[in-house]
């Protein structure tokens, strides 16, 4: 029943082999994975994974495979076998009118809503599911899983659903950008090519091809002349915003992402998440435990790199303008000052948007962070808005 599993991996370029997949199939039997979805997901990709490269290209491949199956009738699989209903069922996102949405008001800002969720979890001794003031599940309270509030703290749910949590108590995953996909067009390349600078450099071992042949004709003879090679003198570095709001996004920044890579030799990367803080990291799957400390980017790379931010810079204004007001962590200096500091740094800055331009003014920190880095310093992640930038960088 799993061999579509299997060929959907190689075909989504996964170089399984045929002995990984009998290993998958000889756990499963074991009942390594019985009755758990996240168990079954990490048995997959242990046993079907050799490379970690791959895992964003298994992580597709096993989203298509199995996609639909959250839609099973619960009483169905209860009726064939005698499970516990919280291992079969997640509780359903509570539907809202406008209306009753209109009537769920705002704790008053981050401040009293942390003191809020402070005194909820002192007095709460229990589960507590579909209701307005608990920390629970499938509510109106604004602290908690699966339910709606205009401003609330997410706890405990997979990912954004109505985009209006000012903060997120979840140790989530995010994946690495891809940097070998193909590209479906080679707009994006031409566009990154306005930046390209070459200049010569290093020993005299290229052949001049015009001045030997004005040579000869001065000479009289064959006088092969050579010259310093050419040699891409830009620097870039990147700063890609991952995971939550950017999930939607990911192809178009993969694309970018490979056509830099081709074109720039002198190129450096790092991930955020949302705003710039204290810490940026290079493997997504180590952004706990394998940061790279901010100051050591601002200390390393030089006022020559051209600097490009790349994200949809919609989050919460805490995120930018509070101390504490990260998203996943507690950050002892706002996102604003960071951001500061690396426009100051690096004065070719850019900001790549893939937020279409038209809806910027409909998101508060997207304004908020054009006017750190300049409105002119912002563009949309389009080939126009691309070559809008290249020409700010240049």
């Amino acid at each position: 029943m799993f061999l579509p599993f299997f060929e959907t991996l190689r075909k989504g370029g996964v170089p399984v082999s045929l002995r990984e997949f009998l290993s998958f199939l000889d756990g499963l039997a074991a009942g390594i994975a019985t009755y758990d979805v996240d168990a079954f997901y990490y048995l997959a990709r242990a046993a079907l994974v050799k490379d970690e490269r791959h895992l964003d290209k298994f992580d597709r491949a096993f989203a298509a495979s199995f996609e639909g199956l959250e839609s099973i009738s619960f009483d169905d699989v209860v009726e064939a076998m005698d499970l516990p209903e919280e291992w079969l069922r997640k509780l359903a996102e509570k539907t809202l009118s406008d209306e009753e949405k209109a009537e769920i008001q705002s704790l008053g800002g981050f401040d009293k809503l942390m003191e809020t969720l402070k005194q909820r979890l002192e007095e709460q001794k229990g589960r507590h599911q579909g209701g307005s003031k608990w920390v629970g599940t499938a509510g109106t309270s604004p602290f908690g899983a699966y339910g709606y509030n205009p401003e609330g703290v997410r706890i405990g749910q997979d990912k954004s659903r109505h985009q209006r949590a000012v903060k997120v108590w979840d140790k989530r995953e995010f994946k690495n950008l891809d940097d070998s996909v193909e590209l479906g067009t080679r707009n994006i390349k031409v566009a990154l090519k306005r930046l390209r600078k070459w200049a010569r450099d290093g020993a005299a071992d290229e052949l001049d091809l015009d001045g030997t042949i004005r040579a000869t004709a001065e000479h009289g003879y064959l006088d092969v002349q050579t010259r310093p090679e050419r040699r891409n003198a830009v620097k870039v570095l990147l700063f890609f915003d991952i995971g939550g709001s950017m999930d939607p996004h990911i192809k178009v920044v993969e694309e970018l992402f490979s056509a830099a890579r081709s074109e720039f030799k002198h190129l450096e990367h790092f991930y955020f998440h949302n705003c710039l803080y204290e810490g940026v990291w290079r493997d997504n799957a180590r952004r706990w435990n394998a940061q790279t400390p901010t100051w050591d980017v601002l200390h390393t790379y030089g006022p020559d790199y051209k600097c490009i931010f790349v994200g949809d810079a919609s989050m919460s204004p805490y995120e930018i303008a509070y101390r504490g007001g990260a998203n996943e962590h507690w950050n002892e200096e706002a996102g604003q000052v960071w951001l500061e500091r690396a426009r100051d740094q690096w004065s070719n800055h850019l900001w790549i948007n893939p937020v279409p331009e038209r809806l910027w003014g409909y998101t508060q920190s997207i304004g908020m962070i054009r006017d750190i880095f300049g409105a002119d310093r912002m563009v949309p992640m389009t080939l126009e808005g691309i070559e809008r930038g290249m020409k700010a960088l240049g």
